[in-house]
């Protein structure tokens, strides 16, 4: 079986997250909005009663050095608000700062909010991504009908995360869970995740792998 993850947004909570990943020697996938940041640590929104950060501009390639990068618009609009110009502009011209800036091919969308239209998805096929992520979940994820809505098995909380991960295993399929780090609200949800994580990394049945492996050929 091989399992994937895919991470939102580009906190400061990542830091945490990728040291984890890193010591289980875990691959994931990480969406950034290159529009957003600035060069100092920005404040975002409020999830709940948390303060969201935004890392500095300057930290990315350090934070997220090992990891797949994959492109989440420009400044994380509803895309299918947009018009051609403003599409072209937040999903092309974030693709190429992403690619500026570590150095590494980006091949990968996940859609801002889960939402697309056609439009949106001929934007994102012409700028050369060979997959879009979405939300949606799905009990058998790989191979996608279309690779430009690319779902999911789950959510990093789901009460159902390890009975969705036994189906997979049961049938040699692909296990890709989602969500925001930010999410982390305490030092318990963080330890069920290294639960997690470090179960996975010992499983012998389990290979972690990149989203964009899985579509290379």
């Amino acid at each position: 079986m091989k399992v994937a993850q895919s991470w939102d947004d580009g906190v400061v909570d990542d830091l945490r997250l990728t040291d984890l990943l890193r010591r289980y020697g875990a691959t994931a996938t990480f969406n950034l909005n290159p529009g957003l940041y600035q060069s100092g640590r920005s404040f975002g929104w409020h999830y709940g009663d948390k303060e969201v950060w935004r890392l500095a501009r300057d930290e990315l390639t350090t934070v997220y050095a090992g990891f797949e990068i994959a492109n989440h618009s420009l400044t994380h609009p509803n895309l299918a608000d947009l018009s051609p110009m403003d599409l072209a502009r937040e999903v092309g011209d974030s693709r190429r700062l992403l690619q500026d800036w570590f150095q590494q091919p980006v091949r990968g969308f996940c859609y801002p909010f889960g939402t697309f239209n056609p439009a949106v998805k001929e934007a994102i096929r012409a700028t050369g991504h060979r997959y879009a992520r979405t939300v949606a979940e799905y009990d058998w994820v790989f191979p996608p009908g279309d690779p430009l809505e690319f779902g999911v098995s789950c959510r990093f909380v789901d009460p159902a995360f390890w009975s969705r991960y036994e189906q997979a295993k049961a049938s040699n399929g692909v296990f890709l869970f989602w969500g925001h780090s930010y999410e982390l609200l305490d030092d318990a949800m963080w330890a069920d995740l290294e639960h997690k994580i470090a179960g996975i990394s010992a499983d012998p049945a389990a290979e972690w792998v990149n989203l964009e492996s899985l579509f290379a050929a």
